[in-house]
């Protein structure tokens, strides 16, 4: 009495799309789309600086997404979802980052006393 014991690995659905190379050249053709728009807009002059920086910044967010559904896999992954949390946490402690040394230099731009400014003001003259 001889049973047949299959020894191949079990894939699961989600496993076996991590190993297709498809996503990830999707991923990359899309990436490099919008690399190039954005870098053609730029150098062509296509529309007034505040149109451009606006178009750099839509087109920078949406290849943000791209990379983070297509390479890092977020958003596929089943329960509990800790990767997607972590994310998020991420992104939380850079926009604090960010958005609080913008506030801070501001600030303390705001606190120069007029002889501050114009001594920054004229040791500039050189650059």
């Amino acid at each position: 009495m001889s049973q047949s014991i299959n020894k191949s690995p079990v894939i699961s659905k989600h496993e076996d799309e991590r190993l297709s190379l498809k996503p990830y050249v999707y991923g990359y053709i899309i990436s490099l789309v919008l690399t190039a728009t954005a870098y053609l807009s730029v150098r062509h002059h296509a529309a007034s600086t505040t149109v451009l920086v606006g178009l750099v910044v839509i087109l920078a967010l949406t290849q943000f997404i791209v990379q983070v559904f297509y390479f890092l896999h977020l958003g596929k992954e089943t329960k509990p979802r800790w990767k997607l949390y972590i994310f998020f946490l991420m992104v939380s402690i850079v926009l604090i980052i960010v958005f609080g040394s913008i506030w801070i230099i501001n600030n303390l731009n705001s606190r120069m006393t007029i002889p501050q400014q114009i001594q920054y003001l004229n040791s500039q003259d050189g650059l």
